[in-house]
C-alpha cells in the first residue's frame, strides 16, 4: 500500500556515495547559458534554496540547455502534492543537490501553470511528482526514484549526469545477445523509476518479465544490484492487471532469503515500505503457512525501517503504515491490536510535534491522517486534519482527508459538505477543475437523487474551463472524461426526466465551450468527445 509517499489525487488523471558537489559530470564541458536564458523565467535562488528554477517557456529552458551543453532535470509536480512536497524537503534542499543543480538546467513544470497539461502529454508524464533527466540535445536519459533515500537518489542523478547512455538504450544493451554494461548501467536499470516510466522504455505488460529476466541475467559480482532487481521484478508482478494470488513456494523462500541478507531492508526500504503486501499476496495463498511465514518477515523488516532515524520521518511514517496493512491484510474487518493503534497515536504526536518545515508537514501530516483512519481512529485524525487547515499552503488538499472520513462514517451530508469546501478552496485552473470533478462525482454517488446540486456542481465546473486548446490535455482532460462517465453512468441509471434535462443542458455548455476552439487542433476533438457521447457508449468505456 502506497497511501502515504504516493497520494491517489497526485497519481489521477487521479524517496551509498554521494558525488562530489564541486566536480563538475565529466561527459560534458559547459559554456555559460547566456542570452537563451533570457526568455525563461528563472526563479530567484534565494526563493527556493539556490536552485534556480526555470519555468515559463520550457522551449526556451531546452535551447539554453543546448547552447550551454548542459543537461535538463524537468521536474514536474503541484503545490498541494504530498510527495511533491516531500521531495522539496529531502532531495531539492540538500545542499549537495543544490551544488549539483549549477551543471544542468533545472526546469519546474507546475501543473497549475499555462499549457502544463499540455506539455505533461509532451513529456508523458501523469503521477506527481515526476522527475526526468534529459542530454543537452533532449533525449531522454532516465526517471528519477523520488521514493528511494536521498543518498541514492543522488548517487542515480550522478550516474545519469556521468555520460550514460539512455535507459532505453541501456535496457537494450542488457538484453541483446553478448551485451555488455558496466556495474553503473546495470544499477540506473535498477533505480530506474519503472512507476513513472508512463511506457517509455517498456510496455506496462512487460516490465515485471523484463525485470526478472535482468535479474537473472544481471552479473553475480553485482549482488546488491540484482536483488533489487529481483524485488522490483516481484513488485511489478504484483501490481499488474489480472495478478492472482499463486502457490509460488519457489518465491517465498528467495523473499525470506533477501530479507534476511544484511543492509537489504535499509538499502531497499522503497520496495520493502510500498510493496510488502502486494508481493506477500502474489505469492501466497490466503491463510497458508508461507503467507504467515513472508508476512511475519515482512513486519520484521518494517519494524526496524519505522525506527531507523536514518529515513526521512515521512518515510518512518510509511513504515508503519506498511505495518498496518500487513496485519489487515489476513483480517480485514477485525480490530487492530491495541498495541499497533497506540503505536500509530504515539508516532502520530511526534511527527506533529517535531515536524515544522512547511514542505515536510504537507508531506507527514496527510499521511499521518490517513494512518490514524486507517487504524479505525477518524476522530483523531480529523482533529489533525482541522488544525492544518489554518496552517497550510494548500487546505483543499486535506479537506479531501476529511470527506473521506465523513464518507467512511456514511456520514453522506458531511462528506459532500467536505468535497464542496474543497472544490471552493483549491487553487490553480488544473487544480479547481480536478476537485471539481471529484465534487460532481461524489453527489453522484452519495446524492444521486439531488438533481439540481449535481446541475449546479457539474455547471461550474464546465464554467471554469478556460477555452483554449491547452486546457484539453493530460490531467485535465482525464478529470472531465471520469465526470462525462459518471454524468452519463446517473442520467442512464434511471430515464427520470429531470435527469435528462440536466444532462442536455450541460451537454449544450459543454458544446459551447468546444466551439471556441480551433476546428484543426486535436485538442477540439478530445474537447468534442466530452459528455457527447451516448450513455451505452460512455458506460462501457
Amino acid at each position: 500500500m502506497r497511501s502515504i509517499s504516493l497520494c491517489l489525487a497526485c497519481l489521477l488523471g487521479v524517496a551509498t556515495l554521494a558525488p562530489s558537489p564541486e566536480r563538475a559530470p565529466r561527459a560534458w564541458s559547459f559554456t555559460p547559458i547566456a542570452a537563451a536564458a533570457a526568455a525563461v523565467n528563472i526563479e530567484a535562488p534565494s526563493a527556493t534554496g539556490g536552485i534556480a528554477w526555470q519555468k515559463g517557456d520550457v522551449d526556451a529552458a531546452f535551447a539554453a540547455a543546448k547552447t550551454a551543453n548542459k543537461p535538463v532535470f524537468l521536474y514536474w509536480g503541484a503545490v498541494w502534492c504530498p510527495p511533491c512536497n516531500q521531495v522539496k524537503a529531502t532531495i531539492f534542499d540538500r545542499q549537495d543537490f543544490i551544488e549539483r543543480s549549477r551543471f544542468f538546467v533545472p526546469v519546474y513544470i507546475d501543473g497549475d501553470s499555462p499549457s502544463a497539461q499540455r506539455l505533461s502529454t509532451r513529456f508523458k508524464v501523469v503521477g506527481y511528482p515526476t522527475m526526468i533527466l534529459f542530454k543537452p540535445d533532449g533525449t531522454e536519459i532516465t526517471r528519477l526514484p523520488g521514493e528511494v533515500d536521498a543518498d541514492q537518489y543522488m548517487r542515480v542523478l550522478a550516474m545519469g549526469m556521468n555520460g550514460a547512455r539512455p535507459v532505453k538504450d541501456t535496457l537494450a544493451a542488457a538484453q541483446a545477445p553478448g551485451g555488455k554494461l558496466s556495474a553503473e548501467e546495470w544499477r540506473l536499470l535498477a533505480y530506474y523509476s519503472w512507476d513513472t516510466d508512463e511506457q517509455q522504455v517498456l510496455p506496462r505488460d512487460k516490465v515485471a518479465t523484463t525485470l526478472q529476466r535482468l535479474a537473472q541475467s544481471c552479473p553475480a559480482d553485482q549482488r546488491e544490484t540484482c536483488n533489487r532487481l529481483e524485488m522490483r521484478a516481484l513488485a511489478a508482478a504484483s501490481m499488474a492487471a489480472g495478478a492472482k494470488p499463486r502457490d509460488d513456494k519457489a518465491a517465498v523462500e528467495r523473499v525470506l532469503k533477501l530479507l534476511a541478507e544484511p543492509g537489504f531492508a535499509r538499502a531497499n526500504f522503497d520496495l520493502i515500505v510500498y510493496y510488502s503486501s502486494v508481493i506477500t499476496r502474489l505469492v501466497t495463498l490466503p491463510k497458508s503457512t508461507e503467507r504467515t511465514q513472508l508476512n511475519a518477515a515482512f513486519n520484521a523488516a518494517l519494524e526496524k525501517l519505522a525506527v531507523d532515524t536514518t529515513l526521512s520521518t515521512s518515510d518512518r511514517l510509511s513504515a508503519l503504515d506498511a505495518q498496518v496493512t500487513l496485519a489487515r491484510q489476513e483480517a480485514p474487518k477485525a480490530a487492530l491490536p491495541e498495541t499497533l493503534q497506540a503505536k500509530v497515536r504515539t508516532q502520530v504526536a511526534r511527527v506533529d510535534r517535531e515536524t515544522t518545515d512547511p514542505y515536510a508537514r504537507q508531506a507527514v501530516i496527510s499521511g499521518a491522517a490517513q494512518l490514524l483512519a486507517e487504524v479505525g481512529l477518524r476522530d483523531e485524525s480529523d482533529v489533525l486534519l482541522k488544525a492544518e487547515l489554518k496552517r497550510s499552503h494548500s487546505p483543499y488538499y486535506y479537506m479531501l482527508g476529511l470527506a473521506a472520513n465523513a464518507k467512511a462514517r456514511s456520514d453522506k451530508p458531511g462528506a459532500l459538505d467536505w468535497y464542496e469546501k474543497a472544490y471552493a478552496a483549491a487553487d490553480g485552473p488544473a487544480t479547481r477543475l480536478q476537485w471539481g470533478a471529484s465534487y460532481v462525482n461524489a453527489l453522484i454517488e452519495l446524492s444521486p437523487q439531488d438533481s439540481a446540486r449535481i446541475d449546479r456542481a457539474a455547471k461550474s465546473v464546465i464554467g471554469e474551463l478556460e477555452p483554449a486548446p491547452d486546457t484539453f490535455y493530460g490531467r485535465n482532460l482525464r478529470a472531465l472524461e471520469k465526470m462525462s462517465r459518471n454524468l452519463a453512468g446517473w442520467d442512464k441509471d434511471r430515464h427520470d426526466p429531470q435527469r435528462d434535462a440536466t444532462l442536455k443542458r450541460l451537454r449544450a455548455q459543454m458544446a459551447a465551450v468546444c466551439a471556441q476552439l480551433p476546428a484543426v487542433d486535436p485538442a477540439r476533438a478530445s474537447c468534442d468527445v466530452v459528455l457527447r457521447a451516448a450513455p451505452d457508449a460512455v458506460a462501457k468505456s
